[in-house]
């Protein structure tokens, strides 16, 4: 309880500085007139972004994005309307939806009951702090519309304005029915970022989720001709089953039905990605962010991650190959192997795309993988770690392996990079296409994960804190067929098993030769 309380006050502190911080922010023009004022403040109210940015010079620090009016829009034109807002992570879709948009509703006249619903009961309180932070110390908000706070406290759940305007929070399941000011009931409810990565895997929760927020919480709204019902889920969407996807299924639903009926739907999605595609990189938020950082934080960040939170995609680990599968230990001296293969992908269709580069060692039944290079990086890069990493481990005294990339059409210039490399060190790793012909990639990959799953796969574990060999351990946990995650590192490692099996097969066929016997008929 100790600890409870030193948090808690802990956020108390951090709220009281948040004050000061926006009482200093919002300097005021002492000096002008009041028909100045009016005016000024009925063209800002005509244009709910520069209303913001004013009133709002804390979050404002960078122009808001075209998603952000689009979103205000929707709300301030429609006084029955349901919006999911799937928006990536960092895109600000809190402090318009809980701030910024409920705030204007309310100082323009159409907001007399806002209730916010979080994932706890403190996170909930929290997030409605905003609103009584700028009530009582946004200087702009009261030189231009009075002082409008009245009573209570954002820890306790709820306050209340001079003019009769509710401000509530509950955390995500508590009991909302009931939930009233006099005779008025809600009429914005914005449901914040509750869905919890611990709980996606419990179907039931998830369920019975999506039912308090269509049957507990959408029924606090008054029930009667022409009320206003705004309502807003806020979440980005990472998991399949998390209650942001399954609401997005129930939205979709609503809008086919309203389109089927030839009617215009009260349900709406706002689905926006961090970036518009991971080849140009170009940002939905170009005012706040470049395509630079983003290809810069996708680079920095496990694929899987970056997928989940920044462009809705769900990414489960181990759809295919289980982590349980993936097993290390000391690999033997390169001697002691059965076959040894250098095998690469060196994909270069997109700036996405990783080259692939893996050494796999046979013994027996087993396969080791004993070196990797996979990442977003030149070919020239990738023969430069290939000649570093023969002149300093046992490469150069192993006549055992031999080295293979994939045979495509333009694989002649692919084997001149090496030669290239080779050409400055003075000697030449005997760097080859493979021109078999293949089937489907994800068909052959998928295909290897017996290996893995009798445990036949292993590997290195002294590189097993070594980027690369994270890339393609995640690379493998990521696959699935069709999907859109990179495999450049498993299809390398394809290429390899499937020569180590051919060169063991042919080493222990036996062949008689002898003179043949004629025959007589």
């Amino acid at each position: 309880m100790a600890t409870i309380d030193q948090k808690f006050q802990k956020l108390i502190s951090k709220y009281d500085e948040h004050c000061r911080r926006i009482s200093k922010a919002t300097f005021i023009n002492i000096n002008e007139t009041a028909p100045d004022k009016l005016r000024r403040v009925k063209g800002l109210e005509a244009d709910y972004i520069r209303w913001f940015e004013y009133y709002f010079p804390n979050y404002a620090q960078c122009k808001c994005a075209w998603f952000h009016k689009q979103f205000a829009d929707d709300m301030i034109r429609n006084t029955e309307i349901y919006e999911l807002l799937e928006i990536y992570r960092s895109g600000a879709k809190s402090v318009h939806a809980d701030m910024g948009v409920p705030l204007y509703l309310y100082y323009s006249g159409r907001l007399k009951f806002m209730l916010l619903i979080g994932e706890t009961e403190k996170k909930a309180q929290k997030l409605l702090s905003a609103c009584q932070a700028q009530l009582q110390y946004n200087k702009r908000l009261i030189n231009d519309y009075g002082c409008r706070f009245k009573l209570g406290d954002w820890a306790a759940g709820e306050f209340l304005t001079t003019d009769g305007v509710r401000f509530m929070s509950l955390g995500f399941g508590q009991n909302p029915r009931g939930v009233r000011e006099e005779d008025q009931r809600p009429d914005y409810i914005v449901v914040d970022d509750v869905d919890n990565k611990r709980h996606v895997n419990n179907s039931r929760l998830m369920r019975e989720g999506v039912e308090w927020i269509f049957e507990d919480l959408m029924g606090c709204f008054n029930e009667t001709d022409g009320s206003v019902k705004r309502f807003v889920f806020a979440n980005n969407n990472f998991h399949k089953n998390s209650i942001t996807n399954r609401m997005k299924t129930q939205f979709k639903v609503q809008i086919s039905k309203a389109k089927n009926g030839r009617k215009k739907s009260k349900y709406r999605i706002l689905s926006v990605t961090a970036v518009k595609d991971l080849n140009t990189f170009e940002p939905n938020w170009p005012e706040k962010t470049s395509a630079e950082y983003w290809r810069e934080k996708y680079a920095n960040t496990p694929y899987r991650s970056f997928m989940r939170e920044y462009m809705h995609k769900h990414i489960e680990d181990g759809s295919v190959f289980r982590m349980e599968d993936m097993q290390w230990k000391k690999m033997l001296p390169l001697n002691e192997y059965d076959a040894l293969v250098f095998y690469g992908d060196l994909s270069y269709k997109s700036a996405a795309c990783h080259k692939g580069l893996v050494l796999v060692g046979k013994k027996g039944r087993d396969f080791h993988i004993i070196h990797t290079f996979l990442r977003q990086a030149t070919r020239v890069v990738l023969a430069q770690w290939l000649y570093d990493l023969y002149e300093s481990t046992e490469l150069k005294n192993c006549r055992k392996v031999r080295y293979w990339i994939e045979g495509l059409f333009a694989m002649d210039e692919f084997v001149n990079d090496f030669d290239t490399e080779g050409d400055k060190r003075g000697y030449y790793i005997p760097v080859k296409p493979d021109k078999r012909p293949k089937g489907d990639k994800y068909d052959r990959i998928e295909a290897s994960q017996s290996f893995f799953e009798r445990r036949n796969v292993w590997f290195n574990i002294d590189e097993r804190e070594s980027a690369d060999q994270i890339e393609l351990k995640d690379q493998y946990l990521a696959f699935e067929k069709g999907g859109e995650a990179p495999v450049d590192g498993p299809d390398a490692v394809e290429g390899a098993l499937s020569i180590l099996n051919t060169v063991s097969y042919r080493a222990k066929t036996t062949y008689r030769f002898g003179k043949r016997e004629s025959r007589r008929f």
